[in-house]
This record gives structure tokens, C-alpha cells and sequence, in this order.
């Protein structure tokens, strides 16, 4: 990562970033990412997803977002912040081979599961490794690995907050192999 040399290191970083989102608009935000210099900071990608209830089968370690939303939010903390939505079919391919050789297959993501259950008062948190996300109908169901917490069987209003991944793919532990293009422009600050 470099360091800051000042307004105009600030000013090429943030042109980057725009061309990269115009990029993402053509299609040409893979290619964009892939020519930028190496040593930008890339940003680091967080998703949410929400659904309507969850189901959790404790036997067979399955967690089904009910009704979830066809959009997945993604965002990025500083110092490139980043915000959008991304379609669920372009957001499974995060886990295929398209993807690059270091995608969300080979490295499934933490993503921390929060449940407004009824009749309590706090939402009930569980941290779980997601793998194998396949749709059913509406719903979305993932397996699962408990990292800490208890996840109840069933619930009310769900989200789902995944662990981050670069943009770019393959420079370092824990990039994995995507591009804004695959995104769509999203917003940054």
C-alpha cells in the first residue's frame, strides 16, 4: 500500500475510482482494475443482505434467507468509500470460477447473521462461515459453519453482513478474484 503524498496522490486515486465506476458501466471495470497501478489502495467490499425470516435446519447446517432481496448492498469503509447493489445472479458469480482463480468457493467468507426473533427485545447474533449459496423460489440458502453465537431456528426480519473482498482479485489474503465492472458504478465520497 503507499503512502499519501498529498492533494494530487488524493485527486488520482479519487479519478481512478471514477473511471473505474464509468468503466463498470461499459463493462470494462475488470480491465480498468487490472491496468491500475499496483500500488493504489484497493477497496475492500462488505455485503448485506436482507430477508424477511430465516430458517436455520441445525441438522443438515443450512441457513435459508426467506424472501430475500434480489439486490445484495456492497460497501467500503475509508479511505474509498464505495456504495451500491449488485443482482443476486451477479453476486452468486462471486462464487464460481468467473470470478478468478481466488473467489468466495475457495475462500468462503465470516458473515455475522442478525434476527429480530419475536417477543425479544435485541436481536439474537451468530457468526458462521457461509458456503455452497443456492437459490430456492424466493428464498436464499447457504451452508453454514457456527464461528461463535447461537442461531435460532427460525426468526423475523434477517440480515446478513459479509465479510469484505477487493476489488481487483489477487493481491493479497483475503482479495478474491472480482471487478467493479461486475458491480455496476456505484457511489463513492
Amino acid at each position: 500500500m503507499s503512502k499519501d503524498k498529498g492533494p494530487m496522490d488524493r485527486t488520482f486515486r479519487r479519478a481512478l475510482i471514477a473511471i473505474g465506476a464509468i468503466a463498470a458501466m461499459t463493462g470494462t471495470g475488470a480491465m480498468f482494475l487490472q491496468n491500475a497501478r499496483a500500488d493504489d489502495e484497493k477497496p475492500q467490499l462488505m455485503f448485506v443482505q436482507i430477508a424477511d425470516d430465516v430458517k436455520v435446519d441445525l441438522a443438515a447446517k443450512t441457513l435459508r434467507l426467506v424472501k430475500v432481496g434480489q439486490q445484495t448492498l456492497f460497501f467500503s469503509d475509508r479511505p474509498v468509500r464505495l456504495a451500491g447493489h449488485v443482482k443476486m445472479a451477479d453476486y452468486l458469480t462471486e462464487w464460481t470460477s468467473k470470478a478468478g482463480s481466488d473467489n468466495f468457493s475457495k475462500d468462503p467468507p465470516n458473515a455475522t447473521v442478525s434476527v429480530y426473533e419475536p417477543g425479544k427485545s435485541e436481536n439474537t447474533l451468530a457468526v458462521v462461515t457461509i458456503t455452497n449459496p443456492r437459490i430456492d423460489g424466493a428464498d436464499l440458502v447457504y451452508d453454514y459453519k457456527l464461528v461463535d453465537g447461537a442461531l435460532p431456528a427460525s426468526g423475523g426480519a434477517t440480515s446478513l453482513f459479509i465479510d469484505w473482498i477487493g476489488a481487483g482479485g489477487g493481491v493479497g489474503a483475503g482479495y478474491h478474484g472480482v471487478g467493479v465492472g461486475r458491480r455496476g458504478p456505484g457511489v463513492y465520497r
